[in-house]
């Protein structure tokens, strides 16, 4: 595949979401058709830029966090001084990801308070097992003999690290990263129940007062949000894959 076509898709994604942020109230007929006896049929409390900054923003937070922790636990249990907490950093970060965020939120609030911060945590305890599993994965699946090369060539144990194997294993790295921060652009509109706004806000809206166009609106915006980064991670992958496999 050619770099063009490669990037065609997060592009076009990207441009749907912003015609969607943008254009909202011309599609006003369409979801008249929805909802034809609701008295205001496009989400009008707070406009839908705003909402999408906040929503990439609180998802933004918890992926540098979670992806920081996440790579660093998997580096640190691969070394000989840290095989022993192997068992430990597992099965912490799949109860992260077994543990409801909506109970993580129900938890969080009366410590942290309603708004930002409680949702941010949230993300970052659901997002962390795809990390720290595909950062063992990829470390584990570094041939030995590649690493005992580069030890008899001279190399110390840090360079042998940042120069063969974090390259070897990147792509698989970037898989677990790319699966933690799409599904947590899905889980971000739970932020909204507690006071978080962001593009779940029409979403719980709607709910409550029965308006399905309000749901729409923010599903549509959740969707072309997840498929742009999707798809961008998948066009990185991609690219890493071709340079990997260059001579």
């Amino acid at each position: 595949m050619t770099a063009g076509p490669r990037w065609l898709w997060p592009v076009g994604w990207a441009l749907m979401l912003l015609v969607g942020v943008w254009a909202m109230p011309v599609l006003e007929p369409g979801f008249r058709w929805l909802e034809p006896d609701a008295r205001q049929v496009i989400y009008s409390r707070a406009d839908f830029v705003s909402l999408l900054a906040r929503h990439v923003f609180v998802v933004g937070i918890a992926a540098v966090v979670t992806i920081s922790v996440g790579v660093l636990a998997g580096i640190a249990v691969t070394r000989q001084w840290g095989r022993d907490f192997l068992p430990l950093i597992g099965q912490l970060a799949s109860l992260g990801q077994t543990f409801p965020p909506v109970a993580v939120l129900a938890l969080a609030v009366p410590v942290l308070g309603f708004g930002t911060l409680p949702i941010i945590v949230a993300l970052m305890l659901y997002g962390l097992l795809p990390v720290v599993r595909n950062t063992l994965a990829g470390l584990h699946d570094v041939d030995a003999s590649l690493k005992q090369a580069a030890l008899a060539m001279g190399m110390t144990s840090w360079q042998v690290l940042t120069r063969v194997e974090l390259p070897l294993a990147t792509p698989v790295i970037l898989a677990g990263i790319r699966t933690s921060v799409t599904i947590n652009i899905a889980t971000a509109a739970l932020g909204a129940t507690v006071g978080a706004s962001n593009l779940g806000d029409p979403i719980i809206a709607g709910i409550v007062n029965g308006n399905m166009a309000y749901v729409l609106q923010g599903a549509l915006l959740i969707a072309f949000l997840a498929l742009t980064v999707d798809s961008l991670f998948n066009a990185l992958q991609q690219q890493l894959q071709i340079r990997l496999s260059a001579p």
